[in-house]
């Protein structure tokens, strides 16, 4: 699984705004979709590293992508 070292809930809903998602709820977790996919980031800070490559895999996005857009 790819990593990107620890980022705040805030910068990864950030980058995924850029990729195209919105934030459809918040709550414990926040639930972001593009209309294709949807995917669920927690509300820790920092987001742990194994996660945050799994949430960027979900989004359909490479490390390198992602990276880019933070």
């Amino acid at each position: 699984m790819p990593k990107i070292p620890g980022i705040s809930h805030q910068a990864a809903i950030r980058a995924l705004e850029k990729a195209g998602f919105v934030v459809k709820r918040q709550g414990k977790h926040i639930v972001m979709s593009d209309g294709t996919r949807i995917i669920t980031i927690p509300r820790a800070n920092p987001i742990d590293a194994y996660t945050m490559g799994g949430i960027a895999k979900d989004a359909g996005l490479t490390v390198e992508q992602f990276k880019t857009l933070l």
